[in-house]
């Protein structure tokens, strides 16, 4: 704690603080502090890192599996805490709450569909609490304590993400959360820029921004394209087309199964997490009704022209489904010479070395692998803006203060780079712990909270 500075803000002041997801891609939690109290923004897990930080790229360090935020300081404000926001349900965002929402005990604003995987989430690791979920829809707007939060629909890489305008009496503030600009996104609404062209309206103080595609000039491709290069490539193949896919990307498994339907194949899920997913969009009525799916057992006895698999596994984990079949371990079905592998996803940075390995054994099976990153078609459409995205968002909002986050510093320098280029002339850049005081004055505190990364057994 910064011992020049008062642990609770005062009525004229707005603060950020992020403990986690700021110097780094994932692990998201946020905290924005006005008139004594604090709002919480996402709770999430990151995944294969070390506790150290500074030793996510060097070879031969121990890595923990799970890995949730340090969230000290807020649990000895937690009676300060009005309550936690979720603004969409990837484990970068809810999956730290299992593990620091009992210490909290505060309400959960989520969506329908947030809402139920977390449900889910807590039932799964056998914590049967009566949780004070409140689900909200898309434009919503609800005073949190001091906060007034408005719910804004974004397009993203997962259903329901929402943007949030945050205002207070010292003023307010745009949190993009994570998105992209899709004008075709499968499922759910398409972009539209009207809404936030009108923020601008609003006199938004600081944009609070994902940085994670900063680094990539240009626009972000379309879910849309994504389906248009996965079917030319499938609709060439007379063997079994397995794919391996983000479980939680439920657009991408819309895009599958109906590639599937038009090109003669039945599809079946390997994965846990992936057939929880689909579970979670039917219960709350967002999965198509006519889009099917078979059970594992059948995959074996069905001719390989007609099989299609999504399977778990695209970062290379131990024990995932595609581990398995790389591995001929798969109780249902054995991969032969002639299927083909398609990985639809992005190498998250510090599982360059698990996936290579993965696709190494894949090969020695003589099949045929496809990724993303070396072939010449669209396989995977990311959920994060690129440039041109930020800088038309920026030129949009017209906030007055920008400050990237969800990104390592190069991501955030760069989003700062390019809302400079649009317009904002002001910009902080920090890290986990760091205060960004937004109002009365803009300037940073550096160190403000303690905070690191906390293992964690599942």
């Amino acid at each position: 704690m910064n011992k020049h500075l008062s642990a609770l803000p005062s009525p004229h002041d707005l603060w950020f603080l992020p403990l986690g997801g700021t110097g780094e891609i994932g692990m998201n939690l946020n905290l924005y502090g006005h008139s004594e109290r604090w709002l919480m923004v996402d709770c999430g897990t990151t995944f294969n890192v070390p506790l150290d930080p500074s030793k996510d790229y060097e070879k031969g360090v121990k890595r923990e599996e799970v890995v949730i935020p340090d969230y000290a300081f807020i649990e000895k404000e937690k009676d300060n805490l009005v309550a936690i926001v979720i603004t969409h349900a990837h484990e970068d965002h809810i999956g730290g709450l299992t593990s620091i929402w009992p210490r909290l005990q505060c309400p959960i604003y989520a969506t329908a569909f947030a809402a139920e995987v977390i449900r889910r989430k807590f039932i799964n690791e056998e914590l049967y609490y009566e949780l004070p979920l409140v689900v909200i829809n898309s434009g919503d707007q609800l005073d949190l304590g001091p906060f007034n939060v408005r719910w804004i629909n974004i397009t993203h890489s997962m259903i329901e993400t929402q943007s949030l305008l945050i205002t207070t009496e010292a003023g307010a503030v745009f949190h993009t959360a994570d998105w992209k600009i899709d004008d075709a996104p499968v499922l759910g609404s398409r972009f539209k820029s009207a809404k936030f062209k009108r923020l601008a309206n609003d006199s938004v103080l600081a944009m609070i921004c994902d940085s994670t595609n900063a680094k990539q000039p240009g626009h972000t491709e379309s879910e849309a394209d994504c389906a248009a290069g996965l079917h030319t490539l499938i609709s060439k193949q007379k063997g079994r087309v397995i794919v391996s896919c983000f479980s939680s990307n439920l657009a991408r498994l819309v895009t599958l199964i109906r590639i599937a339907n038009k090109t003669g194949r039945y599809v079946s899920l390997f994965g846990r997490s992936m057939e929880n997913m689909l579970s979670a969009a039917r219960s709350v009525g967002i999965w198509p009704d006519d889009l099917q799916t078979i059970p594992n057992r059948h995959v074996g006895y069905l001719p390989k022209e007609e099989v299609m698999i999504i399977a778990t596994g695209s970062q290379g984990e131990t024990n995932s489904a595609l581990d398995k079949f790389s591995k001929q371990s798969n109780r249902h079905c054995e991969l032969e010479k002639g299927d083909i592998v398609i990985f639809s996803s992005v190498i998250i940075p510090g599982n360059e070395r698990s996936i290579e390995k993965l696709i190494e054994r894949l090969k020695a099976l003589s099949l045929e692998v496809f990724h993303d990153e070396t072939h010449s078609d669209c396989l995977h459409a990311s959920g994060h803006p690129r440039q041109q995205d930020l800088f038309d968002m920026y030129r949009w909002v017209k906030p007055t203060y920008a400050v990237p986050t969800h990104g390592e510093s190069v991501h955030m320098q760069m989003n700062a780079n390019v809302s400079y280029c649009a317009g904002v002339s002001e910009h902080l850049l920090g890290k986990n712990g760091d205060l960004f005081c937004l109002s009365p004055n803009f300037k940073k505190v550096q160190n403000f909270a303690e905070t690191g990364r906390i293992a964690i057994q599942r």
